[in-house]
């Protein structure tokens, strides 16, 4: 039997069209061998290595007609893929297919599979996709085990996938080393072979490295993108075509260990009772020009991505943490937004220049807050917290959603060792920037619709109906009500919390609201922020770190005419958006939607990685639980103060029969009458706790008299709720259970609020 390269050599070479009869004839294959060759030569079909037509196979020069393609590229807009098996007879590169995006397939992501009908045409070839094909090495990153017999093994390192895969090729890895691996074949039971060694899986650092290669975060950057950095770097500023802010003393306040500062703010009394502001940022639209290799790679990643031990940034440093960095007696290049506040807090009007500035200082949230706690602040953090206070009361009659979740700080040392995992105090100093940057948000949003000009909306939609009659279904099983006839507003839940007096209850209740609220996204088309209860909103505070404030910066530019000076340094002169980003902006805007995606994913994976790795050496130990979700096959419990969901498995809570009550959320034990319930608090052993997949596993203490804190009276559910039954022992938890998980909110600083990482960077 013929191997794929001798059959794609033979089709290659023949003078005459090969089919399978000629195959055979020539390989001199009879009987069960022409069976085996039909089955081989469907297999590369399917492969993408032959086109699959039955009387004469052929490569179509290379690519087949309709075949596997995986995007490799982005490219201001345009989507590019290469086929997936590609085995050409010599050094050949795989030839690279402009797909055709359309809204059925939209928003396609560097590293998405799809089945695609292929064609050449005078000016390339052109791919049109049929359907988007699952993640091929999704889960496939794992440690190398060898068994008994010698026989090596991947371990999965994603607690999603339960079953190791035979290794058939292991590439250079040896035992215990971390790898990336494919499947050689269709099933989830074949073997994988080893594409990339990532190195030891418990090494300090390791856990980020795992996020970056599982979930393909661009994080080396090209030389051509690096070069055209080092090129802007030399950018002169032009005193005499940008606003002079220099002598204002504009501060910037940001964690302690931030290195980049990308945005300041100043506010001084205007005698009418009101403040005259200015939030400065970081004019990022003036170095990275639209089309240039560093806009190219920029676009790619979307956003920075930020983990406890290092930072993925959009940027190289050289910009993103020196000469775009707001810091203090150093003149930098800004984009200033003038408000101004009235006495019930309202922005009445604004404007955008580009400017110079030169910041009076940098300072700390903690150090700000001490001063204003103690009385020796200065006269600038004064009329900050002066301009603040009518900003919040202007929120406070907006009524936005107000869901104080706690966010989980991972801190390491210089080792990379973990020091401490505690949750994040939040003081009046986050909230004093938080309110300056969403005012300049939405004066940014507005100046550009008074324009008529393209805006990247930050979009929130109001919860959907079905979200909505689940989360009434949810309150009925508690012994609430909910009306989906009412008008839906941030309000409505706010009041509803307000009511609930037990701390455990509200929580829940909380993490509810919380789950009915639909995905945050940005887009062309304007559908208000129904979170923050604004009617425009867009996102102008965080260019370095955000693509999306890029692209509201360069729309700035273009529609008040600001400075766009020609260049002599090998760089686009152009510094508003490119007329490929105003035809097609929503593909931009669909795209860093799915980075943005992506980077939450990451970072929570790593958090939960890190959370294991620190409760790995106290395995036996007793903790303060919270149960968070419950199920047939068990319940969910997170520990107080840390986080970190584990699994309590039914099959550990002895012989008794446990009913699961669907509608109530609880299990209950047929004879003893025991509950476990959402909301509940116990004591609980940890079993397990698995660095590498980020899984926590817990079991019901042995002592006698384990008290169950139950949370509040609890009716019964109301007629009409379904209710499941469970038995122990149990198989384990099927496909989709995993732990309910807190959805990350989009930080109005640029990143999700859920780590401080130390070094580069800042919380957002």
């Amino acid at each position: 039997m013929p191997s794929k390269d001798q059959i794609l050599e033979f089709i290659q070479t023949s003078e005459t069209p090969a089919g399978k009869r000629e195959i055979a004839k020539a390989f001199g294959l009879k009987g069960q061998e022409k069976i085996a060759l039909k089955k081989r030569l469907k297999d590369m079909a399917e492969e993408g290595l032959i086109d699959g037509k039955r009387t004469a196979y052929h490569r179509m020069g290379g690519v087949p007609k309709v075949t596997v393609l995986k995007v490799v590229d982005i490219d201001d807009g345009e989507v590019f893929a290469e086929p997936e098996n590609w085995n050409p007879d010599s050094d050949e590169k795989p030839p690279r297919l402009l797909v055709k995006e359309s809204k059925k397939m939209a928003a396609l992501k560097r590293g998405d599979r799809i089945l695609a009908r292929n064609e050449e045409t005078e000016r390339g070839w052109r791919a049109t996709p049929i359907k988007k094909l699952p993640a091929r090495s999704e889960g496939l990153m794992g440690v190398v085990e060898i068994d008994g017999g010698g026989k090596p093994w991947l371990a999965p390192v994603d607690k999603r996938v339960r079953n190791s895969s035979p290794i058939s090729d292991l590439g250079g890895a040896e035992e215990g080393e971390l790898v990336l691996a494919e499947r050689t074949g269709k099933s989830p039971r074949a073997g994988v072979k080893v594409v990339e060694v990532i190195g030891d899986p418990l090494a300090p650092k390791s856990f980020s490295l795992i996020a970056i290669a599982k979930h393909g975060i661009p994080h080396i950057f090209p030389e051509e993108a690096m070069a055209e950095a080092e090129r802007a770097v030399d950018l002169p500023l032009s005193e005499d075509k940008r606003e002079d802010l220099r002598e204002v003393p504009i501060v910037a306040i940001d964690p302690a260990d931030a290195r980049d500062h990308d945005d300041a703010i100043w506010a001084e009394p205007d005698g009418k009772g009101g403040f005259r502001a200015i939030v400065a940022i970081a004019d990022v639209s003036y170095y990275v020009r639209p089309g240039g290799a560093l806009d190219r790679e920029a676009r790619k990643r979307g956003n920075s991505v930020y983990f406890p031990d290092r930072v993925v940034p959009m940027l190289p440093e050289v910009l993103s943490a020196d000469v775009c960095s707001l810091v203090e007696e150093q003149d930098r290049a800004a984009m200033a937004c003038h408000m101004t506040i009235s006495s019930e807090g309202k922005i009445t009007d604004w404007r955008f220049t580009r400017a110079i500035v030169r910041l009076a200082a940098n300072i700390a949230y903690e150090d700000a807050q001490k001063a204003i706690d103690d009385g020796s602040a200065d006269k600038v953090l004064q009329n900050l917290w002066g301009a603040w206070k009518l900003l919040y009361k202007a929120r406070q009659a907006r009524d936005p959603l107000d869901l104080d979740l706690p966010e989980r700080q991972v801190r390491l040392n210089d080792e990379g060792v973990i020091e401490e995992i505690a949750v994040r105090e939040r003081l009046d100093a986050h909230r004093v920037v938080e309110d300056f940057m969403i005012a300049a948000n939405v004066a940014a949003a507005k100046a550009l619709e008074a324009k008529k000009a393209p805006v990247v909306y930050r979009v929130h939609e109001q919860p959907s109906r079905e979200k909505l009659s689940a989360f009434k279904d949810y309150l009925e099983s508690q012994g609430r009500s909910f009306a989906l006839g009412q008008v839906i507003t941030p309000g409505l839940f706010n009041r509803m919390l307000k009511d609930v007096s037990d701390p455990a209850e509200k929580a829940l209740i909380m993490e509810a609201v919380l789950r009915s609220q639909t995905q945050a996204f940005y887009g062309p088309a304007n559908a208000g922020h129904f979170g923050l209860a604004l009617g425009s909103y867009a996102h102008f505070t965080s260019p370095i770190r955000r693509y999306a404030d890029l692209l509201v910066h360069r729309s700035l530019v273009d529609a008040y005419k600001l400075e766009q000076p020609k260049t002599k340094l090998d760089l686009p002169d152009a510094t508003g958006l490119s007329d490929r980003d105003k035809s097609a902006l929503s593909n931009v805007t669909d795209a860093i939607s799915q980075t943005e995606r992506r980077a939450m994913e990451a970072e929570r994976d790593t958090i939960d990685r890190y959370v294991a790795a620190w409760l790995s050496g106290r395995v036996g130990e007793t903790f303060d639980t919270r149960i968070t979700g419950v199920q047939g096959f068990g319940f969910f419990a997170t520990i107080d103060k840390l986080g970190g969901d584990g699994l309590v498995p039914v099959s550990t809570l002895g012989r008794e029969y446990f009913r699961y009550d669907e509608a109530a959320q609880k299990l209950i034990g047929e004879s003893s009458g025991t509950e476990y319930a959402v909301g509940d608090r116990l004591k609980l052993k940890l079993a397990e706790a698995n660095a590498l997949t980020g899984a926590l596993k817990f079991e019901v203490p042995d002592s006698d008299g384990q008290s169950i804190e139950k949370r509040g009276d609890r009716p019964p559910p109301k007629k009409g709720h379904r209710k499941g039954l469970s038995k122990g022992p149990s198989k384990g938890p099927g496909k989709g259970s995993g732990a309910p998980r807190q959805k990350h909110a989009q930080g109005e600083r640029g990143r999700p609020k859920n780590i401080r990482h130390q070094g580069r960077g800042k919380k957002k």
